[in-house]
């Protein structure tokens, strides 16, 4: 977006599109369950927000995301984001919060850095870079604060590092990493349509 049209009226009805996108993806993604975790197909609108509307609009979707989930395990409609927010409230709501908004910033940082390069790559790297640091990030906080309770409600007879990167992320990562990539070519047109 160019400067000096940062409250157009063009950016906000934007941003309320991409921001409802992220609640209904969110909502009705977590239907698509592999393994114990939801498919994230919220990712790629909060890329679509870093690649025109910049890193800080797409951390504030991916806020968004990481509250809804945090919402969903409070209130007892993700079992497995409950379980953990039962026994680490504090640093469950972090976790939610922070990777979903880090896997937003990161995403609109890397497409600013790569797109004064070559636009292309830099769409193709923010929509791998939201899923690795979403992902990612869940992994090693789980590893950090939450073996505890892994270990006593999900690890049966394996590592609790076996259960969060095949049973956990494993097979969810890659089905969210793909969506991004398949779709990061559309992201580029849809980008070059709004720009002009």
């Amino acid at each position: 977006m160019k400067k000096g049209n940062y409250f157009s009226a063009k950016r906000i009805t934007g941003l309320a599109i991409l921001l409802a996108l992220v609640i209904v993806l969110q909502v009705f993604g977590g239907y698509f369950k592999i393994g114990a975790t939801s498919l994230s197909f919220v990712l790629v609108p909060i890329v679509l927000c870093g690649l025109l509307y910049g890193a800080i609009a797409a951390g504030v979707l991916g806020f968004v995301f990481g509250f809804i989930v945090l919402m969903y395990g409070v209130t007892g409609a993700d079992p497995f984001t409950a379980i953990l927010f039962e026994d680490h409230p504090v640093f469950t709501s972090i976790l939610c919060l922070g990777k979903g908004a880090a896997a937003g910033l990161v995403s609109g940082l890397v497409y600013k850095l790569l797109a004064k390069k070559n636009r292309y790559v830099g769409v193709f790297t923010a929509s791998a870079a939201a899923p690795i640091v979403n992902t990612g990030l869940f992994i090693l906080g789980s590893l950090l604060f939450l073996q505890d309770t892994l270990k006593a409600n999900f690890v049966d007879g394996q590592s609790v590092v076996y259960f969060l990167i095949i049973g956990c992320a494993g097979i969810n990562f890659l089905i969210e990493l793909a969506i991004n990539l398949i779709a990061a070519p559309a992201l580029h047109s849809v980008y070059r349509i709004l720009e002009k």
